[in-house]
């Protein structure tokens, strides 16, 4: 059957599906202005669930070669923004045209997942790389439904089963951090994390526990902090630690903004870093590379891993089933100038 036949048919379909002449539908595909408001959107509505696509949207998609969506829920960091960079390069160097979007988080995110498969069949999109928190299996699956292959680069949790997934070594980071402070003579070493019950804060403080516990060094509840991985949630835990009686000699944190905050308030309190406290952070962004001091962090390959979302989404467009469905990069402590010897007593 000819393509025109095909598209007369599904036309057809959905005409006899609605009750109205094939003729409306006809001119709801292309934009017509002669058809009232509700029919209109009651056509459009079965359009997308039955994923249609013009004639003219496959030719584009065909032509111009593949064209990927990414969403972040906040360009507003350095983590993000060095993300984006290696999307970028890499689809730069693989022909492949990337549109960025920003969809915020919690309902308003939810909300444009929801739509978005559609409008990324009707505008020829190839598939999608998710950089955000705002996702589940049911968000993401009417893009399976439609052909739409999805790789998400896990910021807090790991997708649902079955979805790519693109991370790094939580764990392992958490407990290098770890030794390294105990190999200076730390002994009261704290923990400052993000979200609690994320799965990357699980990750790096049950990595930061197996350090000390394999070290015989007991894990003391009023030095282990959690809230959100903010700047100024650093700054606050910063204030609460070293007003104890016997404050940590050594902090390590969920993420770099977490550190740079408990640094701006030891600054503030005229304690020297890392004479007398040393910290750690996590991410290895070039906000920790250029604080005042340089700041100690357990580094993410953040670009490579936005450069291997890439690779993987092009795979699956490719029609490539994937030989696994998590690729975890390996996180390296690099050591600045915010750690040093434990302060002699």
């Amino acid at each position: 059957m000819a393509e025109n036949e095909v598209q007369r048919t599904t036309l057809a379909n959905i005409a006899g599906q609605l009750g109205v002449s094939t003729a409306t539908v006809s001119k709801v595909v292309n934009g017509r202005d002669d058809v009232a408001a509700d029919t209109r959107e009651r056509v459009l509505e079965a359009l997308r669930d039955a994923g249609y696509r013009s004639p003219g949207q496959r030719r584009r998609a065909e032509q111009s070669g593949p064209m990927i969506d990414v969403v972040f829920d906040a360009l507003n960091s350095a983590y993000s923004t060095t993300l984006l960079t290696g999307v970028l390069d890499e689809a730069a160097a693989s022909g492949v045209d990337a549109v960025v979007s920003v969809i915020g988080s919690g309902r308003t995110a939810a909300a444009d997942l929801a739509r978005r498969s559609q409008r990324m069949v009707e505008r020829g999109r190839s598939g999608l790389i998710v950089i955000t928190s705002a996702y589940s299996a049911s968000l993401l699956r009417p893009f399976g439904e439609r052909g739409l292959p999805v790789v998400v680069v896990d910021r807090m949790n790991p997708p649902p089963s079955g979805v790519v997934s693109v991370g790094a070594t939580n764990w392992a980071g958490g407990r290098a951090a770890a030794e390294h402070l105990i190999a200076l003579g730390h002994l009261r070493i704290g923990y400052v994390g993000g979200i609690q019950h994320s799965d990357c804060n699980e990750a790096r403080f049950h990595g930061f526990v197996a350090a000390l516990s394999a070290h015989g060094i007991p894990t003391r509840p009023e030095l282990i902090m959690h809230g959100t991985f903010r700047k100024r949630f650093g700054e606050a835990a910063g204030s609460t630690l070293l007003a104890l009686p016997e404050p940590p000699t050594a902090v390590f944190c969920g993420n770099d903004r977490i550190a740079l905050g408990i640094m701006t308030e030891a600054r503030r309190r005229g304690v020297p870093v890392p004479e007398q406290l040393s910290i750690v952070g996590f991410d290895g962004t070039y906000e920790a590379r250029h604080s005042v001091p340089a700041l100690t962090s357990v580094t993410q390959p953040l670009h490579e891993m936005g450069a291997a979302a890439v690779r993987a989404l092009l795979r699956r467009i490719q029609g490539e089933q994937p030989g696994s469905h998590r690729v975890e990069l390996a996180t390296e402590l690099v050591v600045r100038e915010s750690t040093g010897p434990a302060p002699a007593k």
